[in-house]
C-alpha cells in the first residue's frame, strides 16, 4: 500500500463521495422521488454522479494501493451459513422483478437502469465496505467495523431528504439500509470478496426500481421478505465476525513507488 490506512482517510473518501454525488444529483434538478420516472431522469441525475463518483473511488483507491483489501478479506469468515440473510435478498429482488410489468420498459430503459445497477453496486459497496472497512481496520477491532461501516452506508442514504424525499421514509430507509447493508457485510465476510456484495446490490437497485416504475399485482410482496432479510442480517452478523482477522497490515511501501 502506498499510503498506510488510517480512520480519518476513510472518513474523508466518504464525506468527498457523498458530497460529490449529491451535488451532482441535485443539480440535475430532478427531486429523488422522480429519479426512476423515466430513462432520461435515471441517466441525468443518477448514472453521471454514480459514474463521476465511480471514477473519483477508483482513482483514490490506485493512488492509495488500497485496492486488493478493498476488494478481498485474507479469510473468509469460518461459519458460512450467515450467508443466509442476503440469499433471502436476493429472493425478494426475484420477487421484485416477478413483479414487474417488462412490458412498460423500452430497450434505452432497461440500458439505462443495467448501467444504474452497476454503477451503485460498484460505488457505494467500494466506498463503505471498500475503502472505509480498510480505513476502520487499522484501528478497530472486526465488530466496530462492521457496525460503523453499515452505519455509514445507512447515513449515506440521508442525503434523499435534501433531493425531496420526505422525512419519515427517509429515516426508515436509513435503518433499513443500515440493516441491509449489514447482510452485504456478510457476503463479504462469508464469500471472501466484495464483488459478490457488489452484485447482490446491483440486482436488489435495480429490483426496487423496475417495480416501482411499472408494478403488477405481485408488486408489494417482496416487502416482508426484504425485512425478514434484514432482520436475519442483524441476527446473524456475529457469527460473520466471529473469529475475524482482517486487521489492516501495513508493509513498508517500495521506495521506487513513493
Amino acid at each position: 500500500m502506498r499510503i498506510a490506512p488510517k480512520v480519518w482517510i476513510g472518513l474523508a473518501i466518504w464525506i468527498g463521495y457523498v458530497v460529490v454525488v449529491t451535488a451532482i444529483q441535485l443539480l440535475s434538478g430532478i427531486p429523488y422521488p422522480e429519479l426512476s420516472a423515466s430513462a432520461s431522469n435515471v441517466w441525468r441525475a443518477i448514472v453521471v454522479s454514480l459514474s463521476i463518483g465511480s471514477i473519483l473511488l477508483a482513482a483514490t483507491a490506485w493512488w492509495l494501493g488500497w485496492w486488493k483489501p478493498a476488494l478481498r478479506d485474507r479469510q473468509r469468515a469460518p461459519h458460512k451459513w450467515p450467508i443466509i440473510a442476503p440469499l433471502v435478498l436476493l429472493l425478494a429482488a426475484l420477487v421484485n422483478f416477478a413483479g414487474t410489468d417488462w412490458s412498460k420498459f423500452d430497450a434505452g430503459f432497461l440500458l439505462a437502469l443495467l448501467t444504474f445497477g452497476v454503477l451503485v453496486g460498484f460505488a457505494e459497496e467500494f466506498s463503505t465496505r471498500g475503502l472505509v472497512l480498510v480505513a476502520l481496520r487499522s484501528k478497530l477491532g472486526e465488530g466496530w467495523v462492521w457496525f460503523l461501516s453499515s452505519l455509514m452506508f445507512g447515513l449515506m442514504h440521508a442525503v434523499n431528504f435534501f433531493a425531496g424525499q420526505a422525512l419519515s421514509p427517509t429515516l426508515t430507509q436509513v435503518v433499513l439500509t443500515f440493516a441491509l447493508g449489514t447482510g452485504f457485510y456478510i457476503l463479504r465476510r462469508t464469500t471472501g470478496t466484495l464483488l459478490w456484495a457488489m452484485a447482490l446490490h446491483a440486482i436488489w437497485d435495480i429490483s426496487t426500481f423496475t417495480v416501482a416504475y411499472a408494478p403488477t399485482e405481485l408488486a408489494g410482496l417482496a416487502g416482508p421478505i426484504q425485512y425478514l432479510s434484514a432482520i436475519l442480517a442483524v441476527a446473524f452478523v456475529y457469527w460473520a465476525i466471529k473469529g475475524a482477522n482482517e486487521r489492516t497490515a501495513v508493509t513498508t511501501p517500495d521506495p521506487a513507488l513513493r
